[in-house]
């Protein structure tokens, strides 16, 4: 079904935002509300929600649990802002964290509250590296993206963003990721730079890396790769820095995306989806011994946003049993077999499926494919963004909790719009 007249005065947008919005283009129109895993905009035009806040929203919008708590808690007058003062709310996330996430997966960390964004959590994951080894390098890998503040942007590989600082972003080493170059083992070459006093490589601080890159196209990158890269900090001395911004909060199956790869980070940076309820916040979780921050050594405003305390506790529910990490798995299954239909189906679109759990893409060959395939979907309904250095994949990010049902007709939507854009057919209406 085509959205009839899904552009809405934008002119205020237009004349007084700057020019650096970038959603608000994709999607033309205003929304006025969401729930679950739908979007409707201020003219009833409804939308299936594949995109999930760039994944802040893997538990939906407006979740009715969390609703109720902000509620009370605001009714109540409880303390919104209070930097890192002891509140209830702080002690409850706290310990629930550590109840329902770390003791049973055997995880031993320190939860640190740097700051309300992602990029806040990479900025002190790469500090406390520097600060515990006394080395300043950091490695990191071809189109990782780690966030937009200079340290964060110093271990990201988009040109276009690394530009963006205006000043040169040292003390950072770019390597291969998993299946960058084939034929090209880039761990084996990464350990001789290392080890050759000749290659002008000093002893990196850290290693940093996302296990699934988002914005740089759903790549995965396999276990076996991971559990080589862990090796190699181990051997040494480096710590190793796993980003799950993005791919965190169950996004590939399990809470942390590096569970099944089996290895055990230094350094974990959390961000987007920690909150349940897309209200800003972030964890750095650091193994104990690493812990060696004096008293406000990184420290920031908002860093105690208790309405994100307050949700993001409620959210941990979702993983007191297996059953919610089952549901993602199983919901990953039915998005993989239809869009490799859609490959075999449509060659011309000379795609690609990868990803993993509900982390997911259609790359293609093609310049500006998927781009168009984005903004054909968005006509009939369905929100749907791009990511990669040349926007070449169709990037497919639901709320963890839709339902058969959305799935299916959001993936009925990418058809229509692929059969619309390759002019295949007349797509349906």
């Amino acid at each position: 079904m085509t959205i009839s007249n899904p552009k809405t005065d934008l002119n205020v947008f237009e004349n007084y935002e700057s020019e650096v919005r970038s959603y608000s283009r994709s999607f033309p129109t205003i929304f006025d509300k969401a729930k679950g895993y739908q979007l409707w905009d201020k003219n009833g035009n409804e939308y299936i929600d594949f995109f999930a806040g760039a994944g802040a929203l893997n538990y939906g919008h407006n979740d009715d649990a969390m609703q109720q708590k902000l509620t009370e808690y605001i009714q109540r007058d409880g303390l919104l802002h209070s930097l890192d003062m002891a509140t209830n709310p702080r002690a409850e996330f706290l310990q629930q964290f550590n109840e329902v996430i770390l003791k049973p997966r055997d995880m031993d960390y320190k939860i640190m509250f740097p700051g309300p964004t992602g990029t806040n959590t990479v900025e002190s994951a790469l500090k406390i590296a520097r600060k515990v080894t006394n080395r300043e390098k950091v490695v990191t890998f071809t189109n990782a993206f780690h966030g937009m503040t200079i340290g964060a942007l110093s271990v990201t590989g988009n040109a276009f963003k690394r530009h963006g600082a205006g000043i040169p972003l040292p003390y950072s080493m770019v390597m291969p990721f998993d299946d960058y170059m084939d034929h090209f083992d880039s761990l084996t070459y990464l350990e001789k730079m290392i080890d050759d006093d000749g290659s002008g490589v000093d002893l990196p601080a850290a290693v940093i890396l996302e296990t699934v890159q988002g914005e740089g196209g759903i790549n995965a990158a396999s276990f076996e790769w991971l559990k080589r890269v862990e090796e190699l900090c181990r051997r040494r001395d480096i710590l190793l820095i796993v980003d799950d911004v993005q791919a965190g909060c169950g996004r590939t199956g399990t809470f942390f995306s590096f569970e099944q790869a089996g290895i055990s980070p230094d350094v974990i940076c959390l961000s987007k989806s920690i909150s349940g309820s897309g209200l800003p916040m972030a964890i750095t979780l650091i193994k104990p011994e690493y812990d060696i921050w004096g008293p406000g050594e990184h420290n920031g405003t908002f860093r105690g946003n208790n309405l994100a305390f307050v949700t993001a506790a409620e959210a941990l529910n979702h993983w007191k049993t297996n059953e919610f990490s089952d549901s993602i798995l199983n919901k990953s299954e039915l998005f993989k077999k239809r869009l490799n239909q859609f490959v075999e189906e449509y060659p011309e679109l000379q795609g690609k499926v990868q990803g993993r759990g509900l982390m997911l893409g259609i790359s293609s060959e093609k310049e500006g494919l998927s781009g168009q395939l984005a903004q054909a979907a968005f006509e009939r309904g369905l929100i749907i963004e791009t990511s990669g250095p040349d926007d070449e994949v169709l990037k497919i990010l639901p709320p963890l909790i839709i339902d058969e049902e959305g799935i299916e007709k959001g993936l009925d939507i990418i058809e229509e719009s692929i059969k619309a854009v390759l002019g295949k057919e007349e797509a349906k209406v």
